[in-house]
């Protein structure tokens, strides 16, 4: 009796040890990693960044228990520029997604995102990580274009906007602000083939979960890459009947809420298996708030201006990073921006950067370890492919501004609007006079950065 006793709590014993042998191992390779891309969502869209009704509670955890970001940018203020500055490191100019005449990307486009281009998830991909696109693409829909294309294992999800493929609703503002599914004839596609359409936009952000949490569970043996970008808040708006009515804050806060479940349930699973310490999540948004919808767009919080402007509720986003042993948990008001996770990434991956070709990228660890400062100085506000503005340190100047929508009107400023963003950052207190130093030297690092700017060829407008 007394061996047979022995002999269970040996083989207890054993078990305990192999199981966390397979939990060190699951954290042994190198850090995952996880984008989670919301689409048109404003820098005052979430509880932790300062909506009093809409409910964000894993947001706003993961915000307490990682960094919140203050001060962090996207490459441009539309759908198609933002999204392939994120995934090369580059401004679009450099790589002709941007242009003057198209500011995305449309269903009768023939252009997209060049195959010279080393995007996160190629580089990544040869590294040995395991790489999904889950959710909008934009960044071409031709089968040379897709994700497939540009180092992603895997895709699921609308090769565009969805409020593109419009057939029916009245015109185009009708449809878009009472919708029907059946209005936006959008693919699914699953890799290269259309699975669905029109795309049933009610469960979209359900099933981008699922595959999600899918894909963990399915490469949670080594190292992988989920790009995570949802159609939503982009008009027209959907939800599941989960969240129908539930948010004060109306069909709007019902499809954010749907979002932060979304984000409760990723990290759900990483913590079922055993990843969460391995795993680095980044939340933000593509662009800002889609004002002209009004109630049924977002909100830039005390931020000015929203999408398709130059202006901080532009371009400035709600951004968090988490990972619980490897990044230090605090309130970051320094700069970043989303150009530099394709180098911060591939730094933590051992991957070296290409050194072929010019990044506007820098690589963030130092502040997400807590060991050091942003080497980000500067952030340049292109609207197509013309800089508008420029932030160096705590003040930018406004060479050019208009209007997000609705007009073609630039308005010319000489000297530039100038505004202290660290005591003014809703952009209403114009110091040009005080600080004409400030102004010389914004010039300056202007006048460099555009030497360093080569013609390509533009996708936009193919």
């Amino acid at each position: 009796m007394k061996n047979r006793i022995k002999y269970s709590v040996l083989i207890f014993v054993i078990s305990i040890y192999v199981q966390s042998l397979a939990v060190e191992k699951s954290n042994s390779h190198a850090p995952n990693f996880i984008i989670i891309f919301a689409d048109d969502m404003g820098y005052g869209d979430i509880g932790v960044f300062g909506h009093p009704t809409i409910k964000t509670p894993s947001l706003d955890r993961l915000a307490f228990e990682g960094q919140k970001w203050t001060n962090f940018y996207v490459a441009a203020s539309v759908c198609t520029p933002s999204r392939a500055g994120l995934l090369t490191g580059r401004l679009p100019i450099r790589s002709g997604m941007c242009s003057e005449k198209r500011r995305v990307l449309f269903p009768d486009s023939n252009g997209g995102l060049p195959e010279k281009e080393i995007t996160m998830a190629t580089a990544l991909k040869e590294a040995g990580y395991a790489t999904a696109c889950i959710g909008k693409w934009h960044l071409g829909h031709h089968p040379q274009y897709l994700p497939t294309s540009h180092g992603f294992d895997y895709y699921f999800g609308i090769p565009y906007s969805n409020d593109m493929d419009r057939v029916g609703g009245g015109n185009y503002w009708e449809a878009c602000s009472n919708p029907e599914i059946d209005y936006f004839n959008v693919p699914l596609m699953r890799n290269n083939e259309i699975v669905e359409r029109p795309v049933n936009q009610i469960t979209i952000t359900k099933r981008y979960t699922e595959e999600a949490v899918k894909f963990i569970h399915q490469n949670k043996e080594k190292p992988f890459f989920i790009y995570l970008a949802h159609s939503m808040p982009h008009v027209p708006l959907f939800r599941s009947e989960e969240f129908e009515n539930k948010s004060l804050r109306g069909i709007y806060g019902d499809v954010i809420e749907e979002l932060d479940w979304s984000v409760g349930e990723l990290i759900k699973t990483l913590k079922v298996t055993g990843l969460e310490k391995n795993t680095i999540v980044v939340f933000t948004s593509d662009n800002g708030p889609w004002l002209e919808f009004k109630t049924d767009g977002g909100s830039a919080g005390l931020l000015s201006g929203g999408k398709g402007g130059t202006y901080e509720g532009g371009m400035r986003e709600p951004t968090i990073f988490w990972c619980p042993e490897i990044i230090k948990p605090g309130v970051i008001a320094e700069l970043g921006t989303t150009m530099d996770l394709l180098p911060t990434f591939l730094k933590l991956a051992n991957v070296s950067l290409p050194s072929d070709r010019v990044y506007d990228g820098f690589n963030i660890y130092p502040v997400l370890s807590g060991k050091g400062e942003s080497p980000r100085d500067v952030v340049f506000y292109y609207r197509g492919t013309e800089v508008y503005a420029v932030r160096k340190g705590e003040f930018k100047a406004h060479f050019i501004t208009q209007a997000e929508y609705g007009s073609d009107v630039k308005r010319f400023h000489d000297p530039p609007l100038l505004f202290n963003l660290n005591i003014d950052p809703s952009e209403k207190f114009n110091v040009a006079n005080n600080h004409p130093e400030v102004i010389d030297a914004i010039n300056q690092t202007l006048e460099q950065h555009l030497k360093t700017i080569i013609p390509v060829e533009n996708q936009l407008e193919k």
